[in-house]
């Protein structure tokens, strides 16, 4: 019987990366993907040289750019993000804020545009970047609206990364109890100090698709206003999806 093809022991080690293995040596790799040493070595240069892989400075490997520009060609990040680029950029028009569009990656919140604010206020995403859901004001509403398993191992891994990140089980579940029944979810330098954020569902149809949020240095005087804004928006961006869903092949939705 043949052996593994070269394009399955490739995937294999593409495969090795995860959530909590972002960066692997080539020893690691190999033992993840169950590959021999020598082969690893080949398959891991001819990644690198395509780009789909990249090496640190300590030598490690992580994976490459090349994977994240491939991902945006996939139908439904495409067409998210072409059903949300006016309306966000008609919401930063009125907000001169930093506006996101997320989607949830496993138990993580996954960065597909980002509009950079004229306001300065601390901001750690990028478009590509992943942070923890339960930090932030896009990942709690599509936390909120996650499949009863996902919420259930979010909860056993919340971890603090300021002192306002909330970390008690509890308090977040009435927080996403709050963000079903109002519409939207709220964080205060929860994810960094200085930087306060406010979200909503993105829907298609029934389901939510997709989160929509703007990030703040303060919320206390203009969260109705924000949050009018961001629900027109994500109305927009959802009817614009449902109707391109809709519409016949070679018919414009």
């Amino acid at each position: 019987m043949a052996g593994p093809s070269v394009t399955s022991r490739a995937l294999a080690l593409l495969g090795a990366f995860d959530s909590d293995h972002r960066s692997l040596s080539l020893s690691d790799l190999a033992r993840r993907a169950n590959i021999p040493l020598a082969t690893a070595h080949r398959l891991v240069g001819e990644l690198h040289r395509w780009g789909a892989l990249a090496r640190s400075a300590d030598g490690s490997y992580v994976i490459g750019r090349r994977i994240w520009q491939l991902g945006l060609l996939a139908p439904e990040q495409t067409g998210l993000r072409q059903a949300a680029s006016p309306f966000m950029h008609d919401l930063y028009g009125a907000t001169l804020a930093t506006v996101h569009l997320a989607v949830r990656d496993g138990l993580q919140v996954l960065y597909v545009e980002r509009l950079a604010g004229h306001v300065s206020v601390p901001v750690v995403s990028r478009v590509g970047s992943r942070l923890p859901m339960h930090a932030t004001g896009v990942g709690k509403v599509l936390l909120a609206h996650a499949p009863d398993d996902v919420l259930a191992a979010a909860l056993q891994n919340l971890t603090r990364v300021t002192a306002y990140t909330v970390t008690q089980p509890a308090r977040l579940l009435d927080q996403l109890r709050r963000v079903r029944a109002e519409g939207y979810a709220t964080t205060g330098e929860e994810m960094s100090l200085g930087a306060c954020s406010v979200a909503v569902p993105v829907r298609a149809g029934a389901d939510v698709v997709a989160s929509l949020g703007i990030v703040v240095p303060d919320l206390r005087r203009q969260l109705p206003r924000l949050v009018s804004a961001l629900r027109v928006a994500a109305q927009g961006i959802g009817r614009t999806m449902s109707g391109v869903a809709a519409a016949p092949p070679g018919v414009p939705g």
